[in-house]
């Protein structure tokens, strides 16, 4: 791969040629080998390459973007014409800077080449096994890959990275169906660093296609009331995508987050710690440089409860005047907490389970409303029947102060690791 290394130079080489006083190259390279399944048998095994190169620019202040998929020199001349018309054309912002120097450093994890007799062996059994263990299970589509990417980031202040990551990864989608009745559509996705283990052990994959079956027949919840959620791991990326996005540039920079100025402030249940690591060793995914040429570290967003970071990159710190964030945010950890998932159940009165989530983007104050899918209803602290069109509301803000159990389960899905937690406060709607 050194010479897409040398292409990312030779591209800042060219930039700066062209006039442009400071410039960034970002370039992927991704080989994905890949094995897919539908109606229960293996259709198709492919291999296939892509290149994306993205190149940034400033002069005075102004900046301009471009990305590409081919590295040819007609498309290279081309797209830096083009980079220094849209840098002409932009308005000067004292905040559009690059990376400084740092020293070099090459990064590697995972495997470089896909083990294809144990991937055709691995997913053949995983089909099998789902066809016996689930007769009503309907796997619409399962796609295991092996990913390779090669990231090569330079800018003219000298920063040179490079990086390899390689991962397997398990894309699932399924319903059930029982005579006339249809569950709900669902979907699991995984990645893991080796093929170790068998595929449905991964995440929580095996619970989620026990749940379909269960969920052939659901019941409208009568009435509304104000009860508790308990909010699966698989659900809960959803809900941490919403909070940490108030804690980035745009949220900042405009002004509208609703925790702009809760920075060393109490947000949230002295319980609750979030994480983003994303060169964390028990994660398949993850990155080592972010994407305007910083090296990423781990870091703690919110520690017992307390919020400990921004998310701001290098243009939101210089045009709010906070800190750069050590990472991008992503890969996502949430601290288990000391109650077994069955008390928690236990615990409850009346409220849900709330395994899927299909809702709008919060307001600017953080109220959320949607359906709860594939999830369940619970009454005196048993799970009584899978529900449907039912809805959930409340306050992201208020929701995090709610927190009631976390359990000691936590499921690793390969980007992300989440526990089970019951909030209180939660308006359910049924009929």
């Amino acid at each position: 791969m050194s010479g897409m290394n040398k292409v990312s130079k030779l591209y800042i080489e060219a930039v700066l040629e062209s006039g442009i006083q400071k410039a960034q190259s970002s370039l992927l390279f991704t080989r994905k080998t890949e094995l897919n399944a539908e109606s229960g048998n293996i259709s198709l095994l492919r291999t296939t390459e892509d290149v994306s190169l993205s190149l940034t620019g400033i002069t005075e202040g102004r900046k301009g973007s471009i990305s590409i998929n081919k590295t040819d020199r007609n498309s290279i001349e081309n797209s830096i014409a083009e980079l220094v018309e849209m840098i002409d054309a932009g308005q000067a912002d004292p905040a559009n800077e690059i990376a400084e120097f740092q020293q070099s450093e090459e990064f590697s994890r995972g495997s470089e080449e896909p083990d294809m007799d144990l991937m055709y062996t691995r997913l053949n059994a995983f089909l099998q096994r789902s066809s016996s263990r689930y007769p009503n299970l309907l796997l619409e589509q399962v796609i295991l890959d092996h990913t390779a990417r090669y990231r090569f980031f330079n800018n003219s202040n000298g920063v040179d990275f490079t990086s390899m990551r390689g991962a397997y990864n398990l894309m699932v989608m399924f319903t059930s169906k029982d005579g006339s009745n249809t569950s709900s559509f669902n979907y699991a996705a995984v990645s893991f660093p080796d093929l170790s283990e068998e595929l449905h052990t991964a995440g929580g994959l095996d619970r989620l296609m026990q749940q379909s079956t269960e969920q052939t027949e659901t019941q409208m919840i009568e009435g509304s009331f104000v009860g508790d959620v308990i909010i699966t791991p698989e659900c809960l990326g959803g809900f941490v995508h919403t909070l940490t996005s108030y804690l980035g540039d745009h949220s900042l920079v405009t002004q509208v987050s609703i925790y702009k100025d809760m920075l060393g402030e109490v947000i949230a249940d002295k319980r609750l710690s979030l994480h983003s690591r994303p060169v964390a060793d028990e994660l398949a995914g993850g990155y080592f440089f972010t994407s305007d040429g910083f090296k990423a570290g781990n870091s703690t967003i919110i520690d017992r409860g307390v919020l400990n970071t921004f998310l701001l990159s290098l243009y939101g710190s210089l045009k709010t005047g906070g800190s750069r964030a050590v990472n991008s945010g992503g890969n996502y950890m949430i601290d288990p907490g000391d109650t077994d998932f069955s008390e928690m159940v236990k615990s409850v009165k009346k409220g849900v389970l709330l395994c899927r989530f299909s809702g709008g983007n919060p307001s600017s104050s953080g109220e959320f409303s949607g359906v709860a899918k594939n999830s369940y209803y619970i009454e005196d602290g048993e799970i009584k029947y899978p529900v449907s069109e039912t809805m959930i509301a409340g306050n992201l803000k208020d929701l995090l102060k709610s927190v009631k159990h976390i359990s000691k389960q936590t499921v690793n899905d390969g980007n992300s690791v989440f526990p089970w937690i019951t909030f209180g406060g939660v308006t359910v709607s049924g009929k």
